[in-house]
């Protein structure tokens, strides 16, 4: 059976900068928010999973997703500028943006790159991944050496 879960990654600086005063008093560290990029919702049906990743600002050139040991690896980047100018052509606001986001999920080792279909379409980015039948494994006869 397949299970489709998020891989965390885990910071170093996430224990590190955690407040020692939640895990004492309130016995475990308080949840951290929800990420801003890539919420992702995933629902099960019968034959397969379906991932809906909201990736607003984004065009599908800035999407890549890589399979690799049973792990699919959606990552995403962008960088856009703008800036006002007066009359006389001098800067008044100048900004830059740059950035990146990837999300990893556990799909089996089983599936293949073919099996798996993505859409991207109005900043959501929507994938199948198939669940693959369990294949029963034939049971072996052993037997056992009679010595005499």
């Amino acid at each position: 059976m397949t299970m489709l879960m998020p891989r965390s990654h885990r910071d170093f600086f996430d224990n590190f900068l955690a407040d020692p005063f939640d895990t004492f008093f309130g016995g475990a560290p308080v949840q951290r928010e929800t990420p801003q990029m890539m919420r992702t919702d995933i629902k099960e049906h019968d034959d397969r999973y379906e991932l809906v990743i909201d990736l607003p600002g984004f065009n599908k050139d800035d999407i890549a997703a890589e399979l690799k040991d049973g792990v699919l690896t959606i990552s995403a980047h962008t960088s856009q500028e703008s800036e006002d100018k007066d009359e006389k052509g001098t800067y008044v606001r100048k900004e830059r943006f740059a950035g990146q986001c990837s999300r990893s999920f556990y799909v089996g080792d089983d599936i293949e790159e073919s099996d798996v279909h993505a859409k991207f379409d109005n900043g959501t980015l929507k994938i199948e991944i198939p669940k693959k039948a369990e294949q029963k494994k034939l049971e072996e006869k052993k037997t056992i050496a009679i010595e005499g």
